[in-house]
């Protein structure tokens, strides 16, 4: 692979250890796919942020590297969701040493420069690239949507090669990268109107059956962001789709499905059974779980709309980022679902905490990818519906 004098200074240690092994990890990763040389990139996203999935090890890693001086993020880059509300996790109920270590974990990347803006719709707070932008972001449903919705080209990073890009600026130039390897493989034509939980169900569909290829979608109605976020997580997370095209809608479309190989069709028997499938019980849940992918203001609000002025029955988490939060305490929002019993739950969401210590069973969720993850990330049973079907009220 081809590096410039400059690459080449890094890779030699001549920028500090942590660029190095930075450059190392890019090199490695280059060498792998065949890229002719690394791209540099305007913005990362980095996961492996949860101490439930990086453990002490990953704890030491990190303030390892950190504790080299020169060793610090060069463009804009965010955090996947931590395992607690970092500042709420007494409050939630959250484990002691967990949270500790968690705080650590993320400290540890404040001090590489990485923001702790701690998220996994980083297209929501202001890591926004533009149309074409070379990026290097690693939370599959946020790669998802970036890559489809934006328009901007990332690979579905892991977690050290996204930290990697971040400090270094740059990335290999390979997969969805370049143009070619953005073109749809299979063309999905549904049949049926799709609102609300349903473009989960096709996300789900499709993930497995297309694996990591890229699908075309003919739909009979325009999605909403908030649609499209779902589906993005759906597909990232039953298959490993990293881009998805939309006839008319998403902007790279014209002339994406010229090298069609197949052809699937979606009834509404395909969504209804599998909305059905993606339930492991027919109980009523004890804890509703919203906010996987994070959840949007507006979604925020559709809450808010629903439970004012009423009782929760079951206990409810509305998991977001800090900063959609903070507009929704200022919207009002928070107060309003607080008064009914609700929790707005920042930085963490339900797949990465330990949630499965926390008394509970039965999580119900309006999102495919936490039905997907959750009896298989946390041992326990869910129940997947619209939002409106989950919360019930005294």
């Amino acid at each position: 692979m081809y590096l410039n004098q400059k690459e080449e200074d890094m890779s030699n240690g001549e920028y500090g250890e942590t660029v190095r092994k930075s450059m190392d990890i890019l090199i490695a990763l280059g060498e792998i796919y065949d890229a002719p040389n690394l791209v540099d990139i305007t913005s990362a996203q980095v996961s492996g942020v949860s101490y439930k999935t990086i453990g002490d090890a990953g704890l030491e890693y990190l303030e390892d590297l950190a504790n080299d001086e020169k060793a610090e993020a060069t463009v804009t880059s965010t955090l996947n969701p931590p395992g607690i509300d970092l500042d709420n996790w007494k409050k939630l109920g959250f484990p002691e040493d967990f949270s500790i270590k968690q705080n650590k974990i993320v400290d540890a990347y404040g001090s590489l420069g990485i923001s702790k803006t701690c998220t996994c719709t980083p297209y929501l707070v202001g890591n926004v690239p533009r149309f074409h932008d070379h990026i290097a972001w690693s939370e599959s449903s946020a790669v998802a949507y970036v890559n489809s919705v934006i328009g901007a080209k990332t690979n579905r990073e892991g977690g050290p090669g996204a930290l990697a890009a971040a400090i270094v600026g740059k990335t290999p130039m390979y997969g969805f990268h370049l143009d070619e390897n953005r073109l749809a493989k299979f063309s999905v034509d549904v049949d049926t109107i799709l609102k609300g939980a349903d473009f989960g169900a096709l996300g789900y569909i499709i993930g497995q059956k297309v694996g990591s290829d890229v699908p075309y979608f003919k739909l009979k109605n325009n999605p909403s962001n908030n649609d499209l976020k779902s589906l993005s997580a759906a597909l990232a997370s039953s298959g490993a789709v990293a881009l998805y095209h939309i006839e008319n809608i998403t902007p790279e479309y014209e002339n994406a499905d010229e090298n069609i190989e197949e052809e699937i069709t979606i009834t509404k028997e395909d969504i209804l059974n599998t909305r059905a499938n993606l339930s492991t019980t027919d109980k009523e849940p004890d804890l509703i779980c919203l906010g996987c992918p994070h959840a949007s203001l507006e979604e925020i609000k559709e809450v808010s709309n629903l439970v004012e002025g009423k009782t929760i029955k079951n206990e409810l988490w509305i998991c977001t980022s800090i900063n959609v939060k903070a507009s929704a305490d200022r919207m009002g929002y928070t107060k309003i679902i607080e008064n009914a019993g609700g929790h707005i739950v920042s930085d963490t969401c339900m797949v990465v905490s330990p949630i499965e210590d926390m008394g509970y069973e039965i999580i119900g969720v309006n999102s495919a990818k936490a039905a997907n993850y959750v009896p298989s990330m946390c041992g326990l049973d869910v129940i997947y519906n619209d939002l409106q079907n989950l919360v019930k009220f005294i």
